[in-house]
C-alpha cells in the first residue's frame, strides 16, 4: 500500500505570524505521517519563540513526528538555510511519496482528491517523480491576489521519495541530486500562499528576518509598509476551511487596491508580459524548476 509522508519546517512561527498549524492541518488528511522540523537559535535547540511547544501541544497523534534543528548563521546567505531545513525534514520521511508544505501555505480540502489522483498516475509512470501545483499568492489581505510575471504561478510540492530529489536553493522548488530538473505531472490542485498577507507589523518583522537569511545576519532592511504594486486583483475563490480563523485574525484595515499605483519602466515590462500571458497562456521568461511531462485534473 502506498505510504504518503508530509513534511515541513518552521522557525519563529509565532513571532512572525505564520499559519503553521493550519498549513499542517491542510495536508494531514492526505498523509500517513507528517514530519515537522522546528528551528532553534542555538546548537542545543533550547532557544525558540515557543513554536515547538505550541505545535507539539496541538499535534499529539503518533503520525506527527517532530525534529529540532539549529539554524546555523554561517549558512544563512542566499536563503540556503531554507533548503537545508527542508531537506532535514525530507530525509526523515519514510513514505513512497512526500507532500511538502511551507509554513505560510495551505492546500484546499477540495483539492485533496486531485492530489490522490496525481499520486495514482505517478505510480503507473515510474519515470515521473513529482506533481506541479497551481499557486494563489495573496498580498496585503487575503481577498487580494498577486498574479504577474515576477511571481511564480506553478511549483512542485509533491515528490517521489528515495530518488535523491532535494530542496533547491531557497526552498522554492526541488531538483534531482545532479542539479537537473525533475520530470513531473501538472495537477489542478492549488497552493494558497499567505506569506504576504500578514498584518503590517508582522510583515515588517518577517521581511527583516528574511533579509538576513539572504544577505547575512548583519544586514539591516528598511521598514516595510504595504503599497499598491503591479499585478494585484481581487480574489474570487474560496479559501481552505482550515484558514478561516487565521484569516479573521490577520485582516489589514488598509485598502491596497485604492492606493495610487506608481508607474515605472519595470511595470511597463510586466504589463506587456502579463497581457501576452492573458491572451496566449504563455509567460515570457518564466523560470521552472521542473520539466512538465503531462497533466491531470
Amino acid at each position: 500500500m502506498t505510504k504518503i509522508s508530509g513534511f515541513t519546517f518552521i522557525k519563529n512561527g509565532l513571532t512572525l505570524g505564520y499559519p503553521i498549524a493550519e498549513s499542517i492541518k491542510s495536508i494531514e488528511p492526505l498523509c500517513d505521517e507528517v514530519i515537522i522540523n522546528v528551528g532553534f537559535s542555538n546548537p542545543e535547540c533550547t532557544d525558540d519563540d515557543g513554536t515547538f511547544s505550541y505545535l507539539t501541544e496541538i499535534f499529539t497523534e503518533s503520525k506527527f513526528k517532530f525534529l529540532k534543528s539549529y539554524w546555523d548563521p554561517k549558512i544563512m546567505g542566499q536563503g540556503l538555510i531554507l533548503s537545508q531545513q527542508t531537506n532535514i525534514a525530507l530525509d526523515a520521511c519514510t513514505g513512497d511519496f512526500c507532500q511538502y508544505i511551507q509554513g505560510d501555505e495551505a492546500i484546499h480540502e477540495n483539492d485533496l482528491t486531485h492530489i490522490k489522483r496525481g499520486i495514482k498516475e505517478l505510480e503507473s509512470k515510474p519515470s515521473l517523480n513529482g506533481l506541479i501545483f497551481q499557486y494563489r499568492h495573496f498580498y496585503g489581505n487575503t481577498n487580494i491576489l498577486k498574479h504577474t510575471r515576477n511571481t511564480y504561478r506553478r511549483e512542485v510540492r509533491l515528490i517521489r521519495n528515495h530518488q535523491g530529489i532535494k530542496s533547491h536553493l531557497d526552498a522554492q522548488g526541488f531538483k534531482n541530486s545532479d542539479g537537473s530538473k525533475v520530470h513531473c505531472l501538472e495537477t489542478s490542485a492549488r497552493i494558497f500562499h499567505y506569506g504576504w498577507a500578514r498584518a503590517s507589523q508582522l510583515m515588517d518583522k518577517k521581511v527583516k528576518a528574511f533579509s538576513k537569511l539572504y544577505h547575512g545576519a548583519d544586514f539591516e532592511e528598511e521598514s516595510f509598509s504595504y503599497q499598491r504594486i503591479w499585478g494585484l486583483k481581487p480574489f474570487q475563490e474560496e479559501h481552505p476551511i482550515v484558514m478561516k480563523q487565521w484569516i479573521e485574525q490577520n485582516k489589514n484595515d488598509i485598502d491596497i487596491l485604492a492606493l495610487p499605483l506608481q508607474f515605472d519602466w519595470e511595470i511597463f515590462g510586466l504589463a506587456v508580459s502579463d497581457l501576452i500571458e492573458s491572451l496566449t497562456g504563455y509567460r515570457m521568461g518564466e523560470y521552472k524548476n521542473f520539466i512538465k511531462a503531462g497533466e491531470i485534473e
